[in-house]
């Protein structure tokens, strides 16, 4: 994809907008207790500031549903970035009005701000409600960055309406041109054995995805709850297990699929059961009885899983295979997250919890590529583009 980079742009003495990825999560004290999203943006802004820039970041945190919340403030996310850039960053609480426009106007090469939460404001999720918010916006910089690969699948005003008002001005910056390299490979040309593994909670968020995926696959895993509801849909005793009635035949449909195509399909054959009181090892062959259910896959699927994920030449894995959160219920994931992590073949993971999970085990840098977006991702291998991306100038 010919996309204008942040490193064709002239950057000297220009005033930057620079859209990043604030949303991250935080700890019961409430600090940031992942700053991988914050550090990813680094080398852009970095790469600003050397060639002679000012920086404007904004972008956004959680779902304060348009109205002004200090719970959603970006201000933690101004200290943070300060210590990592070792650099003042001037935080606004605001990011329209009078003292920003003022701030604005009057920095520096070199200096750097971050406005508040741009979702304060309802016309940055519906862009149509109030058009003069992303006039406003853009209205900082003199050209305009984007790095927030994690929002990219969202028509937000930030995110398509700015970068439309900057033409052959408007780039992606080194986080997002790294995303799409990555993925871009896994939709346009995997490195065959292609094998992907799919977890998480609902086969709903992922019936798109997962359908444009088994058009390149070769081997297909599913793990996590979505699992239940393909056992359930062949005739497996799931016990109380999470699962999805209105999405039995839809299973069935990706089954069939998988089977005429010649795709082998590895679902669990044993998992880790719970009743709340104690937790034991059951095979699906047995069933999960009444009052229990399952929680995360067990060892003898993980054997299975290892053998056949040796062969593959390049993997993508999105969503755990059991509630890691309980370290109870972890060794599935983790072991999973490890296994990987030794493999030589391209390995991509595809945000969300994984990539906690990922973190966790401090394994980050032994992946491929470990993205930014969960959605965003999984959009970008459904569809080949995102909303972002296609706003953004062409070389």
């Amino acid at each position: 994809m010919s996309i204008l980079s942040v490193s064709d742009l002239p950057l000297k003495g220009k005033k930057v907008i620079v859209r990043i990825d604030c949303n991250v999560p935080f700890g019961s004290a409430g600090e940031i207790s992942d700053l991988t999203r914050i550090k990813a943006c680094l080398p852009t802004i970095f790469y600003i500031l050397r060639m002679g820039g000012a920086v404007i970041l904004c972008g956004h945190l959680g779902s304060p549903k348009g109205k002004k919340n200090t719970q959603y403030t970006l201000e933690p996310c101004a200290k943070a970035l300060a210590k990592l850039l070792n650099n003042p960053v001037l935080f606004l609480h605001d990011c329209v009005g009078t003292e920003v426009q003022k701030a604005v106007s009057a920095m520096k090469p070199g200096e750097i701000i971050l406005i508040e939460n741009l979702r304060f404001y309802p016309a940055e999720e519906h862009p149509e409600l109030d058009p003069s918010f992303a006039e406003t916006l853009a209205s900082y910089g003199d050209v305009y960055v984007d790095d927030a690969f994690g929002s990219a699948h969202r028509k937000h005003s930030s995110t398509f309406e700015v970068p439309l008002r900057f033409k052959g001005k408007a780039a992606a910056g080194f986080l997002m041109l790294k995303e799409i390299e990555a993925l871009g490979t896994l939709v346009h040309s995997p490195p065959t054995p292609f094998h992907v593994i799919v977890g998480g909670a609902k086969i709903s968020s992922k019936i798109g995805p997962l359908e444009a995926l088994l058009d390149k696959a070769e081997t297909l895993y599913i793990g996590g709850a979505m699992a239940f509801t393909f056992l359930f849909a062949l005739g497996y005793e799931i016990g109380d297990s999470p699962y999805e009635p209105t999405h039995l035949e839809l299973a069935k449909k990706i089954l069939g699929r998988c089977k005429r195509a010649d795709i082998p399909v590895f679902l669990p054959v044993d998992s880790v059961v719970s009743n709340k009181t104690e937790h034991k090892i059951v095979t699906y062959k047995d069933g999960i009885k009444k009052g229990w259910e399952g929680v995360d896959i067990g060892p003898k699927t993980l054997a299975i899983w290892e053998k056949e994920l040796v062969k593959a030449n390049s993997i993508f894995w999105n969503g755990p295979v059991g509630i890691f959160e309980n370290p109870l219920f972890a060794e599935g994931t983790f072991r999973l997250a490890k296994f990987l992590s030794k493999l030589s073949s391209l390995r991509v993971i595809g945000g969300g919890d994984s990539v906690a999970a990922i973190n966790k085990l401090g394994l980050s840098e032994r992946f491929s590529h470990i993205s930014t977006g969960g959605g965003a991702s999984l959009e970008l291998l459904e569809k080949g583009s995102l909303p972002g991306i296609d706003a953004l100038s062409k070389k």
